[in-house]
């Protein structure tokens, strides 16, 4: 267990050395920042758009923003997170290949299946404090403006989108097991994602893909419950784990 924390310790070290991780900090401060304001500037866009409507004989009412529109522009962003964080670490094991840094650490003893958990929660540890920060301050500031409880089920919300998060490193992961470049990985992913998307169109598969975590909108409004996601979290976790077991099992016979 040493090993593996002092492995996952020098990973999480590189990708602050390389910068990732102030990136995508900075990336996702924004995100944060940007629901509550767009929402905040929604009332005084939509006059502006009035007074310009106005001569053309075209009303346009007052428009009502809550917290629960912000939310709503959050989980817009929601995807611009997820491409950032892809992109960002695609080349999580590919760019070891490349540089050949692993033979070293792999001759000196250490067990390939401690460089993929290593790496997997290095990467982990990064996706909660990005995805946390973003969330607590659009929490804050729609708290400080108008107030929360218009939305409902707020955390739980949260919760299914961090473990689509999750299960898109899991796909990170096993794809860079299998390929050897950054963009090979990255297309693979984006690829499979797709796939997925384009099952959720089947009615009868909505609510067992992962992408059903990704509908925090429905739930906050109160159009979802709860219960509602239940298989969706089953299923993702359940191909985290398979994708984690393939992950390991390949990398153990890959020729590096």
């Amino acid at each position: 267990m040493r090993q593996l924390a002092a492995f996952t310790k020098k990973e999480f070290m590189e990708i602050i050395r390389t910068g990732k991780v102030y990136i995508l900090l900075i990336l996702f401060v924004i995100f944060g920042i940007m629901s509550p304001a767009i929402a905040k500037l929604t009332p005084w866009m939509y006059d502006m758009l009035a007074d310009s409507m106005k001569d053309q004989g075209i009303t346009i009412g007052k428009t009502v923003v809550t917290a629960l529109t912000s939310w709503q522009q959050y989980y817009k962003n929601m995807s611009m997170e997820f491409i950032a964080f892809v992109v960002m670490f695609c080349g999580v094991l590919t760019l070891e290949y490349q540089k050949g840094t692993l033979i070293n650490m792999l001759t000196k003893g250490l067990p390939r299946w401690k460089v993929i958990v290593s790496k997997y929660l290095a990467v982990l540890i990064s996706w909660s404090i990005c995805y946390l920060l973003c969330f607590g301050i659009t929490y804050g500031y729609n708290a400080y403006f108008w107030d929360n409880s218009t939305a409902k089920h707020c955390v739980f919300a949260a919760f299914t989108s961090y473990l689509f998060g999750l299960w898109l490193i899991s796909l990170i992961m096993l794809f860079s097991s299998l390929l050897n470049t950054s963009t090979a990985v990255l297309l693979a992913t984006g690829l499979m994602y797709a796939v997925v998307l384009l099952l959720g169109m089947i009615p009868k598969l909505v609510d067992l893909l992962p992408t059903k975590l990704t509908r925090g909108v429905e739930l906050l409004a109160g159009a979802t419950k709860i219960q509602d996601y239940t298989l969706a979290i089953v299923v993702t976790i359940v191909l985290i784990v398979i994708s984690g077991i393939v992950t390991i099992i390949h990398f153990n016979h890959k020729r590096i």
